[in-house]
């Protein structure tokens, strides 16, 4: 038995008590705030999905999102709304733990080792089962809980989601990609078998209204994690047909797709940046995710939990803009995925909470996906685990549409080299104004957000003070997380340390 499996059991003891109470025979869960039943949660997740590849965000959209921004107009859009690292999976480590990552070295996708000009800073590759996820939170007072999708939080079956909390897994394996493509037969170990040429978006929905139909009268946690829209750049013929004539139309007009290159480093080959929306192939995979959406939104009337049910979308890191051929532009913000600017953090960030949340209401406050953990605890009734999700805050006040959330900054650290072209780096974003700090040197980058969305004009040397008020305290935030930092590689050449 190795040391998670141990330490596994030993919490599993110490709960065992509670969990008995809550889930002895015909107990149920706690009823949520404001509702006779107790609340479902039904938590969306869109893999490389842009903040401004939805229409809620984006009113010149090139791709067609109708189900997400009706979810968008039934419920609060967080317009600020961050993923807690520019890549997938120490994200979705936040999201399961209410953490950041850094406290775990779960930094990087797992497991991303790409050297640079340094060595990368060491990666934790497994989130461990002494965590108690937020799936097993909820199963302690009585949820069903099912995954189906993405999951890339450990590199065999004992991290996979039915040995961290799912009474159900379909789909959530090591890898962070659909092996196999997007169609039938698929690679993986937790998909049965599909006829030929079935599209995976559509078979994990179908497994996940199956899932609601069984648990429709018990409080559930769906958590379904789509693939979409992650490489390889696969869609059905019929949507690849459609945008490819939006495509025409646009490029007939004026063919810039592609904008001043990103350059990591003097000596390192440019990355060339997308600055417009027209890749056919990607429209027709975000569209194609976006009918499934829809599916769910139908399913949940259907079953007459609608008004029972939360909903919650948001993205695991920014669009791929710089790489992999670039098939989405985050423009205005700059950056994408594997980048600290906003275009690789910045998310959409939607919650829907029937009889609370306002419809087509926005909040600008900064939030982060560390918070979605305390905040379901809270939308359901229950009590918080303040030693679990010791980084997430509740946004429950914001989403009542009063009150105001206790925090001052949010922080990112990010010590690799991106797949993307992304440079290391931390940052720390406080009210308007956001910091970034390069690992290779040291060097600092100020942006206001309010002034300057796109983050072009570096304001470190016009407020020096500033600069150094927001760097001692994002040193002080990387010593309370133990963050770890480059290596050097091969020669005398020693990268940069914070003080």
């Amino acid at each position: 038995m190795n040391q998670d499996t141990t330490r596994r059991e030993f919490l599993k003891t110490m709960l065992g008590g509670a969990a008995a109470v809550s889930l002895r025979p015909g107990a149920s869960a706690r009823a949520s705030v404001g509702n006779k039943k107790p609340l479902n949660f039904v938590f969306l997740l869109i893999d490389d999905f842009g903040w401004m590849d939805i229409g809620a965000n984006n009113p010149h959209c090139f791709y067609e999102t109708p189900n997400i921004d009706r979810l968008a107009r039934s419920g609060m859009n967080f317009t600020n709304g961050y993923a807690a690292n520019p890549v997938c999976s120490p994200t979705r480590y936040s999201i399961m733990t209410g953490k950041y990552p850094s406290r775990v070295d779960a930094t990087n996708f797992f497991s991303g080792k790409r050297p640079g000009r340094f060595n990368p800073a060491e990666l934790n590759d497994k989130m461990s089962l002494s965590e108690v996820t937020l799936a097993e939170a909820l199963k302690e007072h009585g949820y069903k809980t099912a995954f189906a999708g993405k999951w890339h939080l450990g590199p065999d079956e004992q991290y996979w989601p039915e040995n961290q909390g799912f009474d159900a897994n379909i789909g959530g394996w090591a890898t962070g990609g659909p092996r196999g493509g997007y169609f039938a037969p698929f690679e993986n170990p937790r998909l049965a078998d599909y006829p030929k040429g079935a599209h995976l978006p559509k078979v994990l929905t179908d497994e996940s209204l199956a899932i609601m139909e069984k648990y429709k009268d018990k409080p559930f946690l769906l958590y379904l994690a789509y693939y979409s829209v992650h490489t390889p750049l696969q869609g059905r013929e019929d949507l690849i047909a459609k945008y490819q004539a939006k495509r025409d139309r646009l490029l007939a007009e004026d063919a810039t797709e592609f904008g001043p290159a990103e350059q990591v480093w003097p000596d390192v080959k440019e990355r060339r940046v997308r600055i417009r929306q027209c890749h056919a192939v990607y429209g027709a995979m975000v569209e194609a995710m976006d009918e499934q959406v829809g599916r769910v939104l139908n399913k949940l009337e259907e079953l007459g939990i609608a008004d029972n049910t939360a909903i919650i979308l948001m993205s695991d890191n920014g669009g791929l803009s710089t790489s992999e051929g670039s098939p989405t532009s985050n423009l205005p913000l700059r950056g994408g995925k594997g980048w600290l600017y906003e275009g690789g953090i910045r998310e959409p960030f939607l919650i829907r909470w029937p009889g609370v949340t306002k419809p087509g209401s926005k909040c600008d406050v900064p939030v982060v996906s560390t918070d979605f953990y305390p905040t379901i605890l809270e939308m359901a009734g229950l009590p918080s685990k303040s030693s679990q999700h010791l980084d997430g805050v509740s946004l429950v006040p914001l989403l009542r549409g009063r009150g105001k959330i206790g925090r001052d900054a949010i922080y990112w650290h990010y010590p690799h080299y991106s797949n993307q072209g992304g440079f290391p780096g931390g940052a720390v974003r406080m009210g308007d104004w956001k910091l970034i700090e390069r690992f290779e040197d040291g060097r600092v980058h100020l942006y206001n957000l309010e002034q300057d969305i796109g983050e072009r004009k570096d304001l470190a040397s016009e407020y020096p003070q500033r600069v150094r008020w927001m760097r001692e305290k994002l040193h002080v935030w990387y010593k309370q997380v133990d963050a770890k930092f480059l290596r050097p590689r091969g020669d005398n050449q020693q990268p940069w340390r914070p003080d």
